[in-house]
């Protein structure tokens, strides 16, 4: 399938859940440089999206999108909150406001749970879905955070 054809598709799988109110909240906070948590949690949903197709890799399109947005639901903004180890805990404060707002498959969780292994050795990737997240959130985090430090974002 051509890129922008994935794109299409995967914006026909993820535009019901990427405009829930709640998924919207995230336009409140800042993640890397000026980038929103919004947008980076779409950014790692359409990157994933995209490596599942593009390497055949069979893994369940619903779930792998939903995990991916809501990976990074912890709702606050982390460069003021908190005591520095935001890396470390915000998989469990995501996965606790996600599943009290949405319910969540097994591996949906295990994507949420695990996507900063392994930075959090306990919480490592169980399902091909949260392998699939996991690679998708550092690949855009680098280049979310290079275009910050190079005045792009």
């Amino acid at each position: 399938m051509k890129k922008r054809d994935l794109r299409a598709a995967f914006y026909e799988a993820a535009d019901e859940f990427l405009k829930d109110h709640k998924v919207i909240q995230m336009k409140n906070f800042i993640q890397h440089g000026n980038v929103t948590t919004y947008d980076h949690v779409r950014h790692v949903a359409e990157c994933s999206y995209r490596m599942n197709h593009r390497f055949h890799l069979h893994a369940n399109d619903f779930e792998l999108i939903r995990g991916a947005i809501l990976h990074d639901y912890f709702l606050y903004d982390w460069h003021t909150f908190g005591d520095g180890l935001h890396g470390y805990h915000h998989p469990a404060r995501a996965l606790k406001n996600a599943e009290r707002d949405f319910g969540l498959s097994m591996r949906e969780k295990n994507i949420i749970s695990s996507h900063m292994w392994p930075l959090t050795l306990r919480s490592c990737p169980k399902c091909r879905e949260a392998w699939i997240v996991c690679l998708a959130d550092k690949i855009c985090s680098t280049y979310e955070t290079i275009r910050m430090r190079k005045g792009m974002a």
